[in-house]
C-alpha cells in the first residue's frame, strides 16, 4: 500500500517520535516538532504509539491514495480537499484506491500531520523512522518528499478492515469515520496566548538584572532563519552581568540558548546535540508542541516555572492522553458493531 507525491508542499517528511539513545554519537532525536499533534494523528486512525507519519510545513502536499487507506490529519488548521471536497482535521477518513488528497497553505500554526493506519513504512535507521536533514539520513532516502515520490504504508490494524472493506460499495473515493477526537481546548496549531513555560537553567543567575526583567516581561518575535533546528528569536537583547567561556555541553529539545548577540535560540527537534553558549532554561516539554507550531513573525513570551511544575504538568499530559486512547479505542470498537 503506499501513497504517490503529487506536489510536496513546502518541507514534507516522514517523522515519528524521534531518535533517542545515539546523542553520545552526535545524533539528534529529529521527530515530529510537534509530537502532541503527531500522537493525535495516530491516535484516529488506531496506530499503535510510534508509527511514522508525514509532517508538512506552511503549504501542505497534493497526494494520490494508490491503494485504499484510512487516514488522518492533525496539526495546523491546513485546508484539505478530498477529491474537491472540503474535509476538516482531527477526523479520520477511509478513501478509495486512486483518491486525491490536496493540502493548502494553513493560515495559523505551521506545520500538519497526516497519519496512516498501518503507518508510513520505511527502513529504520538506529531505531527510528524520522528524518534527519542535516545528516541526510532516515525517512525517505535522507530528504524532504519530491513529486513522484512514493510513500510505502504498512498493514492496517486488524479493527481497520472492517471500514476498509466497506468502501468497496461506495460511489464517492472516501468516507469520514463516525468517530471524533474527544479533545476540549486550543491544539497547538491554532495559536497559543499562554506564555511559554521555562525552567531555569546553570546560567540564568548570569543574565543581568535587566536581562532577567526583559526576559520575563518583554515579548520576543520569532526570526526569518528560524527552522527545525531552532527558533531564532529577536526582541530585547539580553546581556549578562559578565562575559562567559564555556565548555561545550550537552543541550536538549527546548533548551534556551543565548548567543553573543543577546537574542535567545530555542532548540527543537532538528537541534545539534552540545552547544557551548550560556544556558538559560528549558522550555517545559508540554509547551514544545506549541512551539513547534510558531511561524517567522509571531510572537511569543516566557514564563519561569519550578522543576515541580512542569513535571506535574508533563504528568497530567500524560493520563490525559491515555484517557483520550482508552475513549477512541472504545469508539473504535462501537463503530465496528454498529457497522
Amino acid at each position: 500500500m503506499s501513497l504517490f507525491v503529487e506536489a510536496p508542499g513546502l518541507l514534507t517528511t516522514i517523522q515519528d517520535a524521534g531518535r533517542f539513545g545515539r546523542q553520545h554519537l552526535g545524533v539528534g532525536p529529529a521527530g515530529a516538532a510537534d509530537s502532541l499533534s503527531y500522537i493525535l494523528a495516530n491516535f484516529l486512525v488506531g496506530n499503535p504509539p510510534g508509527l511514522a507519519a508525514l509532517e508538512f510545513t506552511l503549504r501542505g502536499p497534493t497526494l494520490v491514495a494508490e491503494d485504499d487507506l484510512i487516514l488522518a490529519f492533525t496539526g495546523a488548521p491546513f485546508p484539505l480537499l478530498v477529491d474537491g471536497s472540503p474535509l476538516p482535521r482531527c477526523r479520520a477518513i477511509a478513501v478509495r484506491k486512486g483518491t486525491r488528497l490536496d493540502f493548502g497553505e494553513t493560515p495559523t500554526g505551521l506545520r500538519g500531520y497526516l497519519a496512516v493506519a498501518g503507518g508510513v513504512q520505511v527502513p529504520a535507521v538506529m531505531e527510528s523512522a524520522s528524518t534527519d536533514l542535516r545528516g541526510a539520513f532516515g525517512g525517505h532516502q535522507g530528504r524532504a518528499l519530491r513529486s513522484g515520490d512514493h510513500v510505502a504504508v504498512g498493514p492496517a490494524p486488524d479493527r481497520a478492515s472492517s471500514f476498509l472493506s466497506a468502501l468497496a460499495g461506495l460511489r464517492v473515493g472516501f468516507r469520514v469515520l463516525p468517530w471524533r477526537l474527544p479533545w476540549t481546548g486550543p491544539l497547538p496549531g491554532d495559536g497559543r496566548n499562554e506564555p511559554l513555560r521555562v525552567v531555569p537553567g546553570p546560567h540564568w543567575s548570569r543574565l543581568s538584572r535587566s536581562g532577567q526583567e526583559a526576559f520575563r516581561q518583554e515579548p520576543f518575535r520569532v526570526g526569518s532563519r528560524s527552522d527545525r533546528m531552532g527558533l531564532r528569536l529577536n526582541g530585547p537583547a539580553l546581556d549578562l552581568e559578565h562575559p562567559l567561556e564555556l565548555i561545550s555541553a550537552g543541550v536538549t529539545t527546548g533548551t534556551l540558548q543565548l548567543p553573543p548577540d543577546g537574542g535567545p535560540i530555542l532548540l527543537l527537534a532538528d537541534r545539534q546535540t552540545t552547544g557551548g553558549y550560556p544556558r538559560l532554561g528549558e522550555v517545559a516539554s508540554v509547551d514544545l508542541p506549541w512551539a513547534g507550531q510558531l511561524r517567522p513573525g509571531d510572537t511569543l513570551r516566557f514564563r519561569l516555572v519550578p522543576v515541580a511544575e512542569a513535571q506535574g504538568e508533563a504528568l497530567a499530559l500524560e493520563r490525559r492522553l491515555d484517557f483520550l486512547a482508552r475513549i477512541l479505542d472504545q469508539e473504535w470498537l462501537n463503530s465496528r458493531i454498529m457497522g
